[in-house]
């Protein structure tokens, strides 16, 4: 039984929400995908704070259409089409689709939209690629402790370094008072 206008108007209206939410976009093909292979795609993005929706290309057209941040996402919408929707996070979805895509081999990246740019596969596998948001805290959190910790041993190192001195100076003194109280 075919969708009726009310309900093609609602799954239009649901894309419109789930885009205006989204800083970014992919376009897979997901042909040949079983219903358990496609739940648990949902459960691996889910995890990283993304959606999947699987709707046909003709309505996401309509959602698309004026809204000049996903125009872009047409050129990708042929064949059987999936949608996943990347809120904050984006390297983390990426990667999950990636693991997902490795262990199926049966689905296919067509690109993506970010900021209103199209994006090939290879710049949305680059995004995939850069460290997570965690990581570069982390990453810059240690640094920042390297520095204040080459500090701190640094004026240790200054007092010292000036009690090493005044002591080898009085050790120097102190040999020289007792050569002269031999002689």
């Amino acid at each position: 039984m075919g969708k009726t206008l009310a309900d093609k108007q609602a799954m239009v209206t649901e894309l419109k929400q789930e885009l205006s939410k989204s800083q970014m976009t992919l376009v897979i093909d997901y042909k040949g995908l079983t219903v358990a292979e496609i739940t648990d795609l949902r459960r691996r993005l889910r995890e990283s704070g993304a959606t999947c929706a699987v709707a046909k290309n003709t309505l996401m057209r309509r959602a698309v259409d004026g809204d000049e941040n996903w125009q872009s996402l047409g050129e990708f919408l042929k064949d059987s089409s999936a949608f996943l929707f990347l809120k904050d996070d984006l390297n983390g979805p990426i990667k999950a689709y990636q693991d997902f895509q490795k262990a199926t081999k049966k689905s296919e990246l067509r690109g993506g939209v970010l900021e209103g740019k199209a994006l090939t596969f290879e710049q949305v596998k680059a995004i995939g690629d850069l460290p997570s948001k965690e990581e570069l805290m982390a990453q810059i959190a240690g640094a920042l402790n390297a520095v204040v910790t080459k500090i701190a041993v640094g004026i240790k190192e200054v007092p010292s370094g000036l009690a090493r001195g005044l002591q080898a100076y009085a050790d120097k003194d102190g040999s020289t008072s007792d050569e002269d109280q031999a002689a």
